[in-house]
């Protein structure tokens, strides 16, 4: 019973999640991208001001050091008897990787440009840069959030609906469930 309804809690979330807009955070299992085409200098700078002025960046910014951990864990599950030198290997191997992060910028760039006119790009920079742009950029993640824990409230009572009716109609054929 409780695995079905974390299984219909987690449906209504991905519901959730395909009819808000969430154009940063875009996380789980995205379609693959599309080949992309490089954007004009004027849009790419567009496209990066809007990125900085969502703070894109807090998403995968430590998308490397997360990496390297999660590649250290896994490789001394396997060599339990070299996690000492794994550990010390870790950080040189984060080190050789700082700051590569910023292709995942640079690729999200690309991708508002290719979703976008350079036109377009630039009247988004001035939308966000309005009064309500700003409103915007301050509201929307909290408004997400709570569309978020609405979405998986009423996924769960919703899941407790479906329930009762399958167990009322497996009643009226004389089935308990």
């Amino acid at each position: 019973m409780k695995s079905v309804l974390r299984m219909l809690a987690a449906a209504g979330l991905v519901l959730g999640l395909a009819l808000i807009s969430l154009p940063a955070i875009a996380q789980q299992a995205a379609p693959a991208a599309p080949p992309l085409k490089p954007g004009t200098p004027a849009a790419m700078a567009a496209a990066r001001e809007i990125l900085a002025m969502k703070n894109a960046s807090a998403m995968f910014g430590n998308a490397v050091p997360g990496i390297v951990q999660q590649t250290k864990d896994s490789l001394i599950q396997q060599n339990l008897n070299y996690q000492k030198d794994l550990n010390d290997v870790a950080v040189v191997v984060a080190q050789a990787f700082a700051g590569r992060e910023k292709e995942i910028g640079e690729g999200m760039a690309t991708i508002y440009c290719n979703e976008f006119s350079e036109q377009e790009l630039k009247d988004l920079v001035t939308f966000y840069k309005s009064p309500l742009g700003q409103k915007l950029l301050t509201n929307e993640p909290r408004a997400i959030q709570f569309s978020m824990s609405f979405m998986n409230q009423w996924a769960q009572q919703f899941a407790e609906t479906v329930n009762a009716q399958f167990r009322a109609e497996m009643r009226k054929r004389g089935k308990q469930i």
